[in-house]
């Protein structure tokens, strides 16, 4: 058998991340920033005042030519015909089964252009699919796998207007709304930028999207204003903790090719009376029979750490669910859990997380575990 290496790819960041004092780890294939001065004060930053994350390595692609708008509504589960051009949409890539191949954002350009921000590690697959779909119903369509065209920046928290404004730049009020602007930077040149209204923290804020050459002098410069702002660079420590006390699915844990919207609780991501997307047939039955399982939030009632991929088990003892994340709240100064469990656990009950033998006493509530000034609405 011959041995393989595993490179990391790096973004157009890495060497900044380093010589500001990143920790970095490997996320989905990719060396990414995991803190600079610690997770709980990335966090706190995010919460009270801004946040900067570096999420380059999430995936880009774009599905162009004539009929592009219908031909991904024909292939992803939500409902493009839902929104008009200039807008975004939270849109799920099924496998047969009705499972998750993925979990993405569509950028709807116009009837001949849709821009796709999938995760990192699905890209290739998404884009696969796609091209697969075309060629098999025999269309001319241009379906681009731009992992590398473009970098992704998310400006989060209560003061990312400030920062945009520092720019000279203002996003989009309308949430998953985005617009192509100009941005000149301080010599003068003008470099194309998206802005869109969303992000992963439940607080107000931007994502963010230039050419790929364009990152690191645009970086520098929201870096800059978010230090004005009273904010920080953050790694995707923060982003985590963030993402899971508004109780936000994570691709590998809320949803899976296993794990069906249905299950995860996202099945308003789902345009259910369209004639077709890919896995609705599954997915109709299953939302017709009842789904199997749950997402539910699990609040700790002691000290300790839940974490992901333990048993829940009820008051006897029986295992009824299993966490699919789990961690510690620095707002709530408390122990968090996200999970699948028997569709007749009621909110309010008190099971126990199975830890290597030792009980954690925790609550079973419906997300978001926060509550935050500006906590947007699904589309």
């Amino acid at each position: 058998m011959s041995e393989t290496t595993s490179v990391l790819q790096v973004g157009p960041l890495h060497e900044w991340h380093l010589a500001n004092g990143a920790r970095m780890a490997e996320f989905s294939g990719w060396q990414m920033p995991l803190q600079y001065e610690g997770v709980v004060a990335e966090h706190t930053a995010v919460r009270t005042a801004v946040g900067l994350f570096d999420v380059s390595h999430l995936g880009k692609a774009v599905v162009r030519g004539s009929g592009a708008k219908e031909f991904v509504n024909r292939c992803l589960a939500n409902d493009l015909n839902r929104i008009p051009a200039g807008s975004a949409q939270y849109t799920l890539a099924l496998n047969p089964a009705g499972g998750v191949t993925d979990d993405l954002i569509a950028y709807l350009r116009s009837d001949d252009e849709v821009f796709l921000i999938p995760n990192a590690a699905n890209t290739t697959a998404v884009v696969g699919e796609l091209q697969a779909a075309r060629d098999a119903e025999g269309i001319a369509l241009e379906v681009l796998n731009q992992h590398r065209d473009f970098a992704v920046f998310a400006v989060q928290g209560p003061s990312s207007a400030q920062v945009l404004a520092q720019l000279g730049l203002t996003g989009p009020e309308t949430y998953m709304s985005f617009v192509d602007v100009q941005w000149t930077d301080a010599a003068g040149i003008q470099r194309p930028v998206t802005i869109c209204r969303t992000g992963y923290t439940g607080e107000h804020g931007y994502e963010v999207v230039p050419r790929w050459e364009d990152a690191l002098p645009l970086w520098e410069a929201l870096a800059a204003a978010v230090a004005f702002c009273g904010g920080r660079p953050a790694g995707l420590g923060a982003r985590d903790t963030l993402r899971t006390e508004m109780g936000y699915a994570l691709h590998g844990h809320e949803l899976t090719e296993n794990i069906t919207p249905v299950e995860a609780g996202v099945g308003w991501a789902v345009g259910w009376k369209k004639e077709h997307f890919w896995g609705r047939d599954a997915l109709l039955a299953q939302k017709a029979a009842g789904a199997p399982r749950k997402a539910v939030g699990l609040l700790a009632k002691e000290r300790g750490v839940p974490r992901a991929d333990v048993n829940v088990l009820d008051a006897a003892g029986n295992v009824v669910g299993r966490t699919t994340s789990g961690t510690f709240s620095p707002t709530l100064q408390n122990g968090i859990a996200l999970a699948l469990v028997a569709p007749d656990t009621a909110e309010g009950t008190e099971v126990a997380l199975d830890l290597r033998g030792r009980r954690m006493a925790v609550t079973v509530v419906r997300p978001p575990f926060v509550q935050v000034r500006t906590r947007p609405q699904p589309e």
